[in-house]
């Protein structure tokens, strides 16, 4: 119970940071956003959009206005000039933000699928040509940003196909078409995913490799138990938790990668839709998907800390200060 509270205490505080600070932000942007709403009112409509909008009120009463409609469930809708509604924003992040979990999900998969045997591999051939290859390629792949990777991919794969043609944007639903929803996800999913492997692989390796020195191993081997039981079964779960760590840490660039390759690969997530409100100068909407980012967040590394637990049952057992 103490830990449920922690986390919410911890949701809270990371949305009234993060969304208090894109207010701030968002009032330094140059120009009126009035003329991008709605750029052919007069006067008089241009002073009741401002009015409606709380451009005249202070960062400060304008936040806590919209504290008190997120708090209560009211994301409002986008403006669309004077008297006009916009779209419910409610429902741009029911349609948009599966998209992104989706694609967050597939990026995890697709890391620890690779990224656990490589690491293992590579620990037990520690010192080998072929660790340093893989310690080499994995250096080359971290340093490579999300939006590089994808621009490049797209040029190889959908521009120029070379012998693979895949599809550069769009979202098929995994219902509709399986075969389209894999191939439109391809190019994305691979894009993030490949600085992460890297990285994944590098941590899992310097804990095994140290793993692999305990004396628990030499036990085991004493007893002819075979090298491929002591790295599966001995080796990789306290070898792990570093893992878990990162992973938890790493979650926010995760997310922000997402949201990039969405812009890219035009994939109706939540990047696309933040994009499109702050190319409109749409405040209330950049608000509520800033903060929807943020609980997503918050989330996620509560699930990565369960399962810290679930690996390591000394956690379970100590008591929380």
């Amino acid at each position: 119970m103490r830990t449920i509270v922690r986390r919410a205490v911890q949701l809270i505080v990371v949305v009234i940071v993060v969304t208090f600070l894109t207010s701030i932000l968002t009032s330094f942007l140059r120009g009126d956003p009035v003329t991008t709403i709605a750029p052919y009112s007069s006067a008089q409509q241009r002073q009741e959009i401002r009015d409606q909008l709380g451009l005249n009120q202070n960062v400060v009463e304008r936040y806590v206005k919209w504290l008190g409609h997120f708090a209560t469930g009211d994301l409002g809708h986008e403006y669309a000039g004077t008297g006009v509604t916009g779209l419910s924003i409610s429902s741009q992040v029911k349609t948009s933000l599966p998209h992104s979990l989706l694609l967050i999900f597939y990026v995890e998969t697709l890391t620890l699928l690779l990224a656990v045997p490589l690491g293992v591999y590579t620990a037990y051939r520690a010192g080998k040509a072929s660790d340093n290859v893989a310690n080499a390629v994995g250096f080359g792949l971290v340093s490579i940003p999300v939006y590089v990777a994808a621009t490049v991919m797209i040029l190889i794969f959908s521009v120029n196909s070379w012998g693979i043609h895949l599809p550069s944007e769009g979202w098929v639903s995994l219902t509709s078409n399986p075969a389209q929803h894999f191939s439109h996800l391809a190019m994305p999913v691979i894009a993030i995913a490949i600085g992460q492997i890297a990285i994944y692989a590098r941590l899992l390796r310097s804990d095994m490799v140290a793993t692999l020195q305990e004396d628990f191993i030499l036990m085991a081997k004493s007893k002819g138990i075979s090298n491929r039981r002591i790295l599966w079964r001995h080796a990789l779960r306290p070898s792990s938790l570093t893992l878990v760590t990162i992973a938890g840490l790493n979650i926010g660039a995760l997310i922000s990668g997402a949201l990039i390759v969405e812009v890219i690969f035009h994939l109706n997530g939540l990047g696309s839709v933040l994009q499109d409100a702050i190319n409109r100068r749409q405040y209330v909407a950049i608000q509520d998907y800033v903060a929807v980012i943020a609980v997503v967040y918050v989330l996620i590394n509560f699930a990565v800390d369960a399962l810290y637990r679930i690996l390591d049952p000394r956690i379970r057992s100590a008591r929380i200060g």
